[in-house]
């Protein structure tokens, strides 16, 4: 790949100014022009080419995007992969039974041919990326309208997408930055034989789950390994016991010398996404709205769920994943709403934007771009909330995670349209296929009274929420019909519908045809599907994707005014779902008067949590055992083992299981949370109290080497040793 020749206008109007301390997720391609010499000062010793390079390997080559949502890095030359516990939990739960509970016991490959396959998980590699703004805005100028500038502009990204993928087997994507300001080309490689060789137990891996999720001091051992396998000519290839481990172009050297306060330290990953330039509306929508309401959402569903996993070993690892999914964001949102109070955040935004107004209202040229940007953005949100809120709360009852049984009513509506407009049997038998798949999938994981139960809230909710345009037909039944009771509408729709039972299901899937697809569409759970999803397209989506394209639209203009305002801050570019660098220093910090968080954790801490009768705090035995004869190993310094510590590195949902490294870009922890008391940083960034949480590489190999005794992957990271 070419180097850039030029940075983009944007990017020049940062150079020179600093970033509060830690905060900024940067582009890897960039780190040269605009932040190697700040991180020279802070003490780091890589050079731009070391982090990023296209003619030699770097840091970057280490990196992976684990599955859709995570990141992982490679630590040895046989293509180990290590991330989170969170992020590979799906894959050991659904490797795990009640005979074979690996997510309470762990699971521990010995040897190659004990490592398990996971179907559907790929890692994928960047291979290169290019600023391709003129590019993309060829043909695009101030006279076109939104839907001309958005078709031009796809059509630019197609034909480059097109050229970079010409010939090869790499996949591509071009991303936009700063709101559509900016272009970058991304070409991946993607590998999707990946097998799991080493989880904890639920009682270091998972140790203090929910409750101290986003919190610190925290005590967990928040990591799993992973290996990627390649064909005999080290590239892509489906499963295949013929495949051998992936030989990296470059994987992390694992320091063992460890950390201290004021230590620099970066992190390599995918962040999921952030909005730091959002106008105060958008941070009031959210908390007047829709974080209020979807937490209660979720507290309905998670009140069941917890209820059956604490006496049912079957339920707890049929429900482990989604538990997870459900309750992660669920924390996430609470912490936020209660940082936007504590920071003032719609308060801090409006005399952002007032002091914004008086300075538009100096110039008449600036008057006539920007004059009417903030009262747009009020008159936008004041619609676009109610929009925002019933298409949220219709995902969280008909998505994957609501409802369980009228959700599987809709993965067959495919099947019924193809039988109905007599499509080929080869499409038709496509879709048997895909179904067929999806129910061995689901029923492993599924208990019908956790969804009736759940069905019971949520349709209480609904009824009691949900009105006017917004409102399904079928919520008029539970009047009319069941006399407002909320429990025998549901009973009945689980005595009646097939769509919670497999055997049924997959009968049909067998022999359906045009007379059994009109029997489907009298199911309850289909009905309902139906009502739920023409509420969803009629009332809801149609009007939500017309104001959030005037609100793109406006974001456009907005960054480029705040850029022209506050010439003073740095403008780096929200997360993406793109690789970042972030870069900062080991350090605690004091979340309110009175009170001191150091920067780390150990073991000590684990013991005094360590509760036999709580799941999530029970310390496995060899480790209690370990802990009282201090046998640490090499792992230990001064008698005492780390087991966590936090940073000031600017991080977010997606950087889960990225690599921390220390200044030599050495392995030194593996991040997986950010602490309560700055959570809000994806919106409001501030510098005392946002924290990012790391393992500590020492504790995972002392995890590794003490407690599983796996010393064959102790031998692989430590060739020679």
């Amino acid at each position: 790949m070419r180097k850039l020749k030029a940075i983009s206008l944007v990017l020049l109007l940062c150079l020179g100014i600093q970033a509060r301390a830690g905060e900024g997720m940067w582009i890897p391609v960039l780190v040269g022009e605009m932040n190697i010499g700040e991180m020279r000062e802070r003490g780091f010793e890589v050079t731009a080419e070391d982090i990023y390079a296209v003619n030699q390997a770097s840091l970057t080559d280490a990196i992976v995007r684990f599955g859709n949502g995570c990141t992982g890095g490679l630590i040895s030359d046989k293509g180990l992969i290590i991330t989170n516990h969170h992020c590979g939990n799906s894959y050991i739960q659904q490797h795990s039974s009640v005979e074979h509970d690996y997510l309470t016991n762990g699971f521990v490959a010995r040897s190659l041919d004990e490592e398990l396959p996971n179907e559907e998980l790929t890692v994928t590699f960047l291979r290169r990326m290019e600023d391709v703004t003129e590019r993309v805005l060829a043909g695009v100028n101030d006279d076109c309208n939104e839907a001309e500038r958005a078709k031009q502009v796809r059509a630019n990204i197609n034909t480059i997408v097109a050229e970079a993928k010409k010939d090869t087997h790499y996949e591509a994507a071009v991303e936009s930055f700063y709101y559509g300001n900016q272009y970058f080309l991304f070409v991946y490689e993607i590998f999707n034989d990946v097998r799991l060789v080493f989880a904890p137990p639920a009682g270091i891996g998972d140790f203090g789950a929910e409750e101290d999720n986003w919190t610190w001091p925290r005590h967990t051992g928040d990591f799993s390994l992973f290996r990627v396998y390649a064909n005999s000519e080290n590239k892509p290839s489906e499963y295949s016991t013929g495949n051998v481990p992936y030989k990296p172009e470059y994987h992390f050297r694992v320091s063992t010398e460890g950390v201290k306060e004021g230590d620099p330290t970066m992190v390599l990953g995918y962040p999921a996404v952030t909005t730091q330039y959002v106008p105060s509306y958008h941070i009031e929508m959210l908390r007047d709205l829709i974080y209020p309401k979807v937490v209660e959402i979720r507290d309905a569903k998670l009140d069941v769920i917890n209820r059956y996993v604490e006496d049912d070993i079957k339920i707890r690892i049929q429900y482990a994943a989604k538990h997870s999914a459900i309750a992660n964001s669920w924390k996430r949102w609470k912490g936020e709403l209660k940082g936007f109070e504590s920071l003032r955040a719609v308060d801090r935004k409006r005399d952002y934007e007032t002091r914004f107004n008086e300075w538009v209202a100096q110039d008449p040229a600036r008057k006539d771009k920007y004059g009417n940007v903030v009262s747009e953005y009020e008159a936008i949100y004041g619609e676009f909330g109610k929009y925002r809120m019933a298409r949220e709360y219709l995902l969280e009852v008909m998505g994957a995670r609501g409802i369980e049984a009228i959700w599987l009513a809709g993965q067959f509506e495919r099947l019924l349209q193809l039988i109905e407009q007599g499509k080929d049997a080869d499409q038709i038998n496509e879709e048997k296929d895909f179904l067929k798949d999806l129910l061995d999938k689901h029923y492993k994981d599924y208990s019908k009274d956790v969804d009736r139960d759940i069905a019971v809230k949520l349709v209480e909710m609904m009824d009691n929420d949900l009105k006017g345009e917004f409102r399904p037909a079928f919520l008029d039944l539970i009047g009319s019909k069941f006399k407002g009771n909320h429990k025998t509408f549901v009973d009945e729709l689980f005595a009646r519908s097939i769509f919670d039972d497999q055997d049924k299901l997959n009968e049909l899937v067998a022999k359906i045809d045009k007379k059994k697809v009109k029997t489907v569409k009298k199911d309850p759970a289909y009905r309902y599907f139906s009502d739920l999803r023409g509420v969803f397209y009629n009332s809801v989506d149609g009007r939500f994707k017309v104001l959030n394209s005037k609100l793109d639209s406006l974001n456009r203009v907005w960054m480029k005014a705040q850029i022209e305002f506050d010439s003073t801050r740095v403008f780096y570019p929200d997360a993406n779902r793109t690789m970042r660098l972030a870069y900062g220093n080991v350090k605690g910090y004091e979340p309110r008067d009175g009170v001191i968080y150091k920067y780390r954790t150990t073991l000590d801490g684990v013991m005094e949590k360590h509760n036999p009768a709580v799941y999530e705090f029970n310390v496995p035995e060899k480790v209690i055992e370990l802990y009282n004869s201090k046998d640490f190993g090499p792992y230990a310094e001064d008698g005492v083992l780390t087991v966590c510590f936090v940073a000031d590195n600017h991080t977010t949902g997606g950087n889960s299981g990225s690599p921390v490294l220390n200044r030599r870009g050495e392995l030194i922890g593996v991040n997986f949370d950010r602490a309560w008391d700055g959570i809000t940083s994806d919106l409001v960034f501030n510098t005392e109290l946002s924290r990012n949480i790391s393992v500590d590489i020492r504790y995972v190999l002392f995890v590794i080497d003490k407690w599983a005794g796996a010393t064959n992957l102790i031998d692989e990271i430590f060739p020679g040793r």
